[in-house]
């Protein structure tokens, strides 16, 4: 039997949120909790673990149970045998594990059977909706940072403030650990969190591309996603932090744009001649009135957003970019950088139609306005809603909408090449001299 460090070491290298692919985990334990178990058969531990084979290493949380035998039928999902437990298991799928998750977070269901999204990547997401009671969702983070994760803060602000732009939150987990990389300083972060499960609820890239392919009126459903979009954004800024953009805040901002243009170039060659046009809609912004700074999504796009069966949309997701630190995630930052993400996904239905299209014929047939009339439709939705007149920030709006071509533009040269027009086209519309007249002088 192998140690429990070894059975986690080659089980984790097959999870699809292990982020070292391609390397063997160099785990080091950083703590370990003993949760009451309703089974007395059943160990349920949660642990931290350092993967010392990334650099920086990586946090994971790992939740398992352990178990003197096999139980019959499909069961729990196995790690491994082991020489400290006998035989381990994934808590995501044992329902000793689910079972005391839940009483962590004081939520008492009678049926407390689940199962596991198959879907997910950098975190476990357990669904309970069997029985008559109303369903949730536990979400379970893997990959850990110290430090409050947007992803449950950010929620459980707009619920406690009645918004039901958001699935209602129902409780967290936080973890707590001595951490030897770090000083050995106690640090905390969020491990797991549960919310209302959205039965029935529709993707919104799915309905988007649907949308698109039937030649269908999408306009009402963007415009309704602007106010909520503009609602969401005033329930962060009434029960979060948010200030006024200082000198040096705009200085941060656009040397940030022009950092990542520079790392884009020498990934995207044709970005190169476009470079002093870009550089010029940057620069033009500084000098442009900037909205205050708030808590935003952060990483905001159609997949992100669902559709109730009542036709209400949602909003989920709120962990913001997972590249970037949690401390950034944590700030505040410009709603209009929400507002150029979906504006971008618009742009990327139409983009995506065409770039799976069987021939010329097949692309040339894809309606090319469809984009245009639902990025305004939900640009009347938000003004409608806020009361924040979007076009006098037009040169605002314009730079963050660039900065986010130009970061799709390094995204797809390096993993989707054949995708690469569609935010090049972007990029090349931004700093035309058409786009330039557009805006307010």
């Amino acid at each position: 039997m192998n140690s429990t460090m070894e059975c986690l070491t080659d089980w984790m290298t097959r999870q699809r949120w292990y982020a070292g692919k391609g390397r063997v985990p160099n785990l080091v334990e950083v703590s370990r909790e003993e949760w009451p178990s309703d089974e007395p058969d059943a160990r349920v531990i949660v642990l931290i673990l350092r993967d010392l084979a990334n650099n920086p290493p990586s946090l994971y949380h790992v939740p398992i149970v352990a178990r003197p035998t096999i139980p019959k039928g499909s069961g729990p999902q196995l790690v491994g045998r082991c020489r400290e437990f006998d035989y381990i298991f994934d808590g995501a799928h044992d329902p000793a594990y689910t079972s005391a998750l839940l009483s962590r977070m004081h939520l008492h269901r009678g049926n407390r059977a689940s199962r596991v999204h198959g879907g997910e990547q950098s975190n476990s997401s357990i669904i309970f909706d069997q029985g008559g009671e109303a369903p949730l969702v536990a979400k379970v983070f893997r990959l850990v940072h110290e430090g409050e994760n947007p992803d449950v803060t950010l929620p459980s602000a707009l619920t406690s403030r009645g918004y039901r732009q958001v699935p209602r939150m129902l409780g967290a987990v936080t973890g707590y650990w001595n951490d030897p990389h770090n000083g050995g300083t106690t640090a905390m972060g969020h491990l797991a969190f549960a919310q209302e499960y959205v039965q029935g609820a529709a993707d919104g890239w799915e309905l988007a591309l649907a949308s698109a392919a039937a030649g269908d009126d999408f306009s009402e459903e963007a415009e309704r996603l602007g106010r909520v979009t503009a609602e969401v954004h005033r329930g962060l800024a009434e029960a979060l932090p948010n200030r006024d953009a200082t000198l040096g805040d705009i200085v941060g901002f656009v040397a940030s744009w022009h950092h990542r243009l520079a790392v884009a170039t020498s990934d995207v060659p044709s970005l190169r001649a476009l470079r002093p046009a870009i550089e010029a809609v940057y620069d033009a912004a500084q000098e442009s009135p900037w909205p205050a700074l708030q808590r935003i999504h952060g990483d905001y796009h159609l997949g992100q957003v669902l559709r109730r069966s009542t036709g209400d949309w949602v909003v989920v997701d709120f962990e913001g970019e997972p590249l970037r630190p949690l401390a950034e995630r944590n700030r505040v930052d410009s709603p209009l950088r929400d507002v150029a993400g979906m504006l971008r996904s618009f742009d990327y239905v139409v983009g995506a139609r065409r770039n799976t299209a069987e021939d010329a014929a097949a692309r040339e047939a894809v309606d090319g306005a469809w984009a245009h009339r639902n990025r305004s439709a939900f640009l009347d939705g938000y003004i409608a809603e806020s009361g924040v007149d979007l076009r006098a920030h037009r040169a605002l709006l314009d730079a963050f909408e660039l900065d986010k071509a130009v970061y799709e533009a390094m995204y797809e040269a390096r993993n989707r090449p054949t995708w690469s027009p569609i935010p090049l086209a972007a990029v090349e519309h931004l700093v035309s001299a058409d786009r330039a007249r557009a805006r307010p002088r």
